[in-house]
C-alpha cells in the first residue's frame, strides 16, 4: 500500500480526495492536515509514502512545506495539487524538491496514476502548465521586490511596508515603482495582482 498524505486548507476538498483515493485498492490515506506547518510532523508520525500538498495553506505555503518535507524526509515523495495552475508556481515547488504538479480538476483515475509515478520516482506534470512555464519564463522580481509586493498584498502603507521589512519609506518607494514597471501594470494593487497571479510571490 502506498501511505499518503493530503494538506489542504479546505476540509470538504480533503474529504473528497480522500474518499477518491481511498478507493483505489493500493492507496490508503493516513493523514490529513489542514496547515502547511503540520505536514513535515504528520509525514513523521504516519510514515507517509507520498505527500499531496496545497499551494496556498495557512501557517506555510505548499512550496516551503515541500522544502521541508525534502530537507526532513527526503524518503517521502511531494505531489502539489492545486487550484492555481500557475507556471510560477510550478518552478518553484520542483526547485523544493517535488516530484510532481497537477491540477484539483484532474479526473480521479489520473491523480491516483500521478500518485503511483510519483511514488515510483518519477516527475508527473500537468502538460498545460509545462508549456505555459517554459513560454514565460522565470520571475522578473528581484528578491527585495518580491519581499515588498508580499507585504503589500494585505494593503498596508509605505510606512507599514517599510517597518515591516526594516527598509526606508523611499527605498520601499523604489522597489514598488521598480516592480510595477517590470510587471506592466499601472497601480501597485495590479503589480500584487500579477504577480500573484504568476506565482512570483510565494515565499523563497
Amino acid at each position: 500500500m502506498i501511505r499518503v498524505l493530503l494538506a489542504d486548507d479546505q476540509a470538504l476538498v480533503r474529504g473528497a480526495m480522500a474518499a477518491l483515493l481511498d478507493l483505489e485498492p493500493d492507496l490508503c490515506v493516513v493523514a490529513e492536515v489542514g496547515r502547511g506547518d503540520e505536514v513535515v510532523a504528520a509525514v513523521r508520525a504516519h510514515a507517509v509514502d507520498v505527500a499531496l500538498l496545497d499551494v496556498e495553506m495557512p501557517g506555510m505555503d505548499g512550496v516551503a512545506a515541500a522544502r521541508e518535507v525534502h530537507r526532513a524526509v527526503p524518503g517521502c515523495r511531494v505531489l502539489m495539487v492545486t487550484t492555481f495552475g500557475r507556471a510560477g508556481y510550478l518552478r518553484q515547488a520542483m526547485a523544493a524538491g517535488a516530484s510532481g504538479f497537477v491540477v484539483k480538476d484532474t479526473p480521479a483515475r489520473q491523480l491516483a496514476d500521478a500518485v503511483r509515478r510519483v511514488h515510483e520516482g518519477l516527475r508527473v506534470v500537468d502538460p498545460g502548465l509545462a508549456a505555459q512555464s517554459l513560454a514565460q519564463g522565470d520571475s522578473p522580481l528581484t528578491e527585495r521586490e518580491t519581499q515588498v509586493l508580499r507585504s503589500a498584498r494585505d494593503g498596508g502603507t509605505v510606512a507599514d511596508i517599510a517597518r515591516e521589512l526594516h527598509l526606508s519609506e523611499g527605498t520601499v518607494r523604489n522597489h514598488l515603482s521598480s516592480a510595477i514597471g517590470k510587471t506592466g501594470a499601472r497601480t501597485r494593487a495590479e503589480a500584487v495582482r500579477l504577480a500573484r497571479d504568476n506565482g512570483w510571490l510565494l515565499t523563497l
